[in-house]
């Protein structure tokens, strides 16, 4: 094969000139032979030394794990489009036909994302009142421990102790953006702390409650990681903290059974404060009977509400939606 022999001094200045003539043939690699670099080229060129040598050929690495992974033809297309990526760990759901191939899996994703060092399946539903899940060790380190990098923070957790979802990112920073200096934040459900920790870059004071003690732990080395002193963590039950706290804003992120603590929200914020509630719906009546339970809730407790915004977070399950709702308290 043809290529263009110069001396490594002048390499990067004819690496470029190749370049700008579109004759580097990127389909193989550049050759170093004593003090000389031979580049592969498309053509001759005038000007230059040119040889016949060998180039190794560049492997061309596979967009996605699916190029690579060893799994019967008539399975492909069960695999699983995407998965959760929390700091060094992938974190997948298999359909049970692909259960016995999960080894295979978790090596193929090891394989094309070189920054994953652990790959587990998901063994069961999130469960619980510390909202955890059973997890499979399918390929890479046995370690369920991470530092997970989000909205220029970082949070360290246990994806087997404590519940995480890398998916609410961008829901987290459209909060942040709403967040006022001088502002007192409830975190009524607040795990290792993603919004807790985000938000003290604006907020004045950040109460950050959660039931489950790894949490809390994991909350704690939060704070000094992120060099953050105005989040008081509170474990505990939330409704035994409702009503101690008069707060400017609350968050109630816990979709599944938020509507059940709609009066601790309620009663924990400021007049004129604002509340983001979130919730799951089908796509059929994604606000109509969370709007109902709010209103409902608020006139028992001589309230007032305004709907301020409303809006799908994300896909949840087949036509099932987590969904947002902002409203005011007066």
């Amino acid at each position: 094969m043809l290529g263009v022999k110069v001396p490594k001094k002048e390499a990067e200045s004819v690496r470029k000139t190749l370049l700008e003539l579109n004759l580097l043939d990127n389909r193989f690699k550049v050759k170093t032979t004593g003090d000389f670099v031979v580049f592969p080229v498309k053509e001759r060129i005038e000007g230059f030394e040119l040889v016949e040598t060998t180039f190794e050929q560049v492997s061309k690495r596979p967009h996605s794990y699916r190029e690579v992974v060893k799994v019967p033809q008539e399975l492909l297309p069960l695999l699983p489009s995407s998965f959760d990526i929390i700091g060094e760990i992938a974190i997948l759901e298999l359909p049970d036909e692909l259960t016995p191939y999960g080894k295979n899996i978790g090596k193929a994703i090891l394989q094309v994302h070189k920054h994953i060092t652990a790959v587990f399946a998901k063994g069961s539903k999130v469960l619980g009142k510390y909202r955890v899940r059973e997890l499979i060790h399918l390929a890479g380190e046995q370690k369920t421990e991470t530092i997970h990098r989000e909205n220029g923070i970082r949070l360290k957790l246990d994806v087997g102790k404590v519940y995480f979802s890398p998916r609410l990112a961008t829901e987290r920073m459209r909060i942040f953006k709403k967040v006022q200096r001088g502002e007192i934040v409830f975190d009524m459900f607040a795990g290792v702390g993603p919004y807790s920790i985000l938000l003290a870059k604006k907020a004045k004071l950040i109460f950050a409650c959660d039931i489950n003690p790894w949490a809390i732990r994991y909350l704690e080395e939060n704070k000094k990681l992120n060099k953050v002193k105005n989040v008081i963590p509170i474990l505990g039950d939330v409704r035994k903290v409702a009503g101690q706290i008069k707060a400017d804003r609350v968050i109630m992120n816990l979709p599944k059974f938020a509507h059940y603590f709609l009066e601790e929200a309620m009663v924990s914020v400021r007049r004129e404060g604002i509340i983001h509630y979130y919730g799951f719906s089908h796509e059929d009546d994604l606000f109509g009977e969370h709007e109902k339970k709010i209103k409902e809730i608020a006139k028992n407790l001589g309230r007032e509400i305004k709907i301020l915004e409303k809006r799908k977070v994300r896909p949840y399950a087949p036509y099932q939606y987590n969904i947002a709702i902002d409203f005011a308290v007066f």
